[in-house]
């Protein structure tokens, strides 16, 4: 049609988001301490006396094995990156009908099972087969409660920059999944089936459990992975980073994958490692916090004042590229 442009896969950049989005929020309710806003991974509301609740909802496309189990972890990423505890969930499946009533009980079977894990109710949501899709669409919508509010108004020039674990997780694991013929010729099977298993680690609620005795801030880095989560943070606090590129955490798995299929892997989307701020006061602490604990905690840099200059563009993201290569 004509005056239409084709946008890209991916996130709406932050230029779309406030032409299009963020100006029709409905009606202002004062108990929103925390809205929509790049940058920020779930909703934050006063709640009763010294508690607050916490509302985050995230899609998984792009995924299908395993997909149930990493729709409820990046929902609960985002409630842990508001230092919340999750409690109740609602799930939409719209499945294309080749897929079968096969795929729609084995994906909740998985999304049953991670909510036990985590302790989650699962209290509601939709499903449905839809020839208009090729390909599964899930959605959730999770609430939790947390004791603390995590503001960026909190992050000051000069607070550290860190990594929990290692970057690209999410990403590698899908390639793994979805597309173990990409990572063939470059890890061995036995490797493939190691990366696979990163799924399992996708969830970063023991270090939010960790990180909020100590963190200013905390996110979720998911699509554009590190590169895109730090650049959300620097959107929102209005302030700038200075970055050790060589400090990043990349496990040797996903630098080989990255330097013989061509993709950056700090533009992979990366749950499994959390993104977080923490002031120099809080440094000693958090050291000896993360001592002897199974999570790694990497300083990878550190907020500068200087004020910060949106890229332009949404951040890239590696997966939907590395996904649509031809099968070998």
């Amino acid at each position: 049609m004509s005056g239409e442009t084709e946008n890209p896969s991916g996130k709406l950049s932050a230029e779309a988001l406030a032409r299009s989005v963020f100006g029709a929020l409905g009606a202002p309710r004062p108990e929103v301490l925390i809205g929509p806003a790049v940058g920020e991974d779930a909703a934050v509301i006063r709640w009763t006396a010294g508690k607050f609740l916490v509302f985050a909802s995230d899609p998984v496309v792009g995924a299908a094995k395993g997909a149930g189990k990493l729709l409820v972890r990046v929902n609960v990423n985002d409630i842990a990156s508001k230092g919340g505890e999750p409690a109740y969930i609602a799930v939409t499946i719209i499945s294309p009908p080749s897929m079968g009533e096969e795929f729609v009980s084995s994906i909740m079977r998985e999304i049953h099972e991670e909510c036990l894990r985590n302790g989650i109710a699962i209290v509601g949501g939709h499903t449905e087969f839809n020839d208009m899709y090729d390909r599964p669409v899930l959605s959730a919508a999770l609430i939790g409660t947390a004791e603390r509010l995590f503001s960026a108004r909190d992050i000051r020039s000069g607070d550290g920059i860190y990594v929990t674990g290692h970057i690209g997780i999410e990403g590698m694991a899908i390639l793994a999944l979805d597309r173990p013929d990409l990572l063939r010729g470059i890890l061995s099977e036995d490797e493939i089936a190691s990366v696979a298993g990163w799924m399992d680690e996708t969830s970063v609620l023991e270090e939010s459990r960790l990180l909020r005795k100590c963190a200013s801030f905390m996110h979720d880095p998911t699509e554009g992975g590190f590169r895109g989560g730090l650049s959300e943070i620097c959107r929102l606090s209005g302030l700038s980073a200075d970055i050790d590129e060589d400090a990043v955490p990349i496990h040797e798995y996903t630098s080989r994958a990255a330097r013989a299929l061509g993709f950056d892997p700090k533009s992979l989307v990366a749950s499994g490692g959390m993104l977080a701020v923490i002031g120099e006061d809080k440094t000693k602490l958090a050291e000896e916090i993360f001592d002897g604990s199974r999570v790694a905690l990497t300083r990878v840099g550190r907020v500068r004042e200087r004020q910060y200059s949106p890229e332009s563009g949404p951040p890239r993201e590696e997966l939907w590229a590395l996904l649509k290569r031809p099968r070998r």
